[in-house]
């Protein structure tokens, strides 16, 4: 299957057939969302040694049985596979809203949880019946190894990577207050899991060094009107507020960014570049007070509007300066943005954004202890050091991996029986969003077809852009546009023709 290629960055004027052919879509503030989660996998209480790798395909051993490989895409236009490390990861179908994003994102919880229980029936055969498997929505193992969570959004070309790092990466380091998933470190307590992970603030590599936006450029749709931005910097958060919140105010953001590159003019967040980002990441994670302490060097310091002070900001006035400049791009174009989220509200957003960040500096870190993940962790964490101020850490660090467990683990789970944290998808949300894809995007083609395909017994093929039928006929359709869902002329021949396959007719 052709793979699409990278475009470097367009204008947006001028005439000519390449800018009439762009679309609507391309000049609005419509958006696709994902997730991609990497797991880590371990095993306790068995009667000899089982490694991860052994874990790992253990689990995926019904998938091969299914898919005869330990790549594949499920009913819900999701990607399932088993990723460099073994560690399984599951990347969430296309998303126009971040609410769907989230149920999906949930949905990767549920399949992993499922996968690890049947492994560990099968397991406990072999290695005991005492053998459990954990399986961490984290980013850290206690060997000191780091795993991702990268989040993707499709962003108009013409918004050139420069501005990205400079306009946008200074968001994604100091939002991290209210997305930080929390880490009990030998050298205290930290506020995010990837910082202290990260070599660099853009780049194209993703092994080699660990950059906080990835800049290979694969945008899974026409790459003349979009790229792909991969975000890396943050953390797997097991709260659904968390994983809204870094989706939906991140949408925000862009959108002003992509409407000043688009008309011309400036976006108001040209004097928040920071002079070291990777400094700076390391500081927000290190600033228990959340984002009220440390000092963030400016770029620009003038640009910013200051002409004193050494140069430096917290990271909430950083926050609270892309606040406000969200609120008047919000009066100016509102109404689109709104119709950009289907599902979540951008008023909404900016709203408990706002709150968030004014508990966080007036210190109320307990009113976030029910959506932000280190904060809920960190008062566990006290709350037992209070109890017993000898704690070993290796009691910390135990608690810290049960709270990201979602096969084995009871810590979370227990705060939110208990209703100590906040749920915006319930059990029965997430049960459909296992079954089926945002009805809204390709990934309902997508969806549609591999289950079609599974019910007709028939071998099949996809990527996020194509479908292929293998046998008994061969056949192919491309969806280059992540926005439509409606079936293309080929897509239907290619249905029909597995439909047929299932009734026990002729494939063509």
């Amino acid at each position: 299957m052709p793979q699409l290629r990278d475009s470097g960055t367009h204008p947006t004027g001028g005439a000519g057939p390449e800018c009439a052919a762009q679309s609507d879509k391309a000049h609005g503030f419509d958006r696709i969302f994902g997730i991609e989660t990497e797991y880590g996998v371990s095993v306790t209480g068995a009667d000899r040694p089982c490694d991860a790798g052994q874990v790992a395909m253990t689990m995926f051993r019904p998938v091969v049985s299914r898919a005869r490989s330990t790549n594949t895409y499920l009913p819900n236009g999701s990607r399932l596979y088993l990723d460099v490390g073994s560690h399984p990861e599951y990347a969430t179908a296309e998303a126009r809203d971040p609410l769907d994003a989230l149920a999906q994102d949930l949905a990767g919880e549920a399949v992993m949880r499922r996968l690890a229980l049947q492994a560990q029936e099968r397991l406990r055969a072999a290695y005991g019946g005492r053998a459990t498997i954990h399986v961490y929505k984290n980013n850290a193992d206690s060997a000191g190894h780091s795993f991702g969570c990268h989040e993707n959004y499709l962003v108009r070309r013409y918004v050139p990577l420069e501005t990205i790092e400079r306009e946008l990466l200074p968001f994604l380091i100091t939002r991290q207050p209210f997305t930080g998933a929390g880490r009990v470190t030998p050298d205290g307590f930290r506020v995010t899991q990837r910082a202290d992970f990260l070599d660099e603030a853009v780049s194209s590599a993703t092994t080699r060094a660990r950059p906080m936006v990835n800049t290979r450029d694969e945008p899974h749709a026409d790459p003349d009107s979009y790229r792909r931005l991969h975000v890396i910097i943050g953390d797997s958060n097991r709260s659904q507020f968390a994983t809204a919140m870094k989706l939906a105010t991140t949408h925000l953001v862009l959108c002003a960014i992509e409407h000043a590159a688009r008309s011309g003019e400036p976006s108001g967040l040209e004097g928040c570049a920071l002079a070291d980002p990777n400094a700076a990441n390391r500081a927000v994670s290190r600033d228990l007070t959340g984002g009220r302490e440390a000092r963030l060097r400016l770029a620009d310091p003038q640009a910013f509007g200051m002409h004193g002070g050494g140069g430096a900001v917290t990271p909430l006035e950083l926050q609270y300066r892309y606040l406000s400049v969200v609120d008047a791009f919000l009066d100016r174009h509102g109404d689109r943005v709104a119709a950009s989220m289907p599902v979540g509200r951008s008023r909404r957003v900016r709203d408990l954004w706002a709150r968030v960040l004014d508990d966080l500096s007036a210190g109320r870190l307990d009113r976030l202890a029910d959506r932000v993940d280190w904060v809920a962790k960190k008062r566990l964490v006290d709350a037992l050091r209070a109890r017993r101020p000898d704690v070993p850490l290796a009691r910390l660090e135990q608690i810290d991996m049960d709270y990201h467990d979602v096969a084995n683990g009871t810590v979370y789970e227990t705060l939110v029986r208990r209703g100590a944290m906040l749920r915006l998808v319930d059990a029965r949300g997430v049960e459909e969003s296992l079954g089926a894809p945002p009805r809204d995007t390709r990934a309902a083609l997508r969806g549609l077809f591999v289950r079609t395909a599974e019910a007709a017994g028939a071998r099949y093929s996809c990527d996020w852009t194509h479908v292929a039928l293998t046998t008994p006929v061969r056949r192919e359709a491309a969806m280059i546009d992540p926005f439509d869902a409606e079936p293309t002329p080929e897509f239907a021949a290619l249905l029909d023709a597995l439909c047929r396959t299932a009734d026990g007719g002729p494939a063509s």
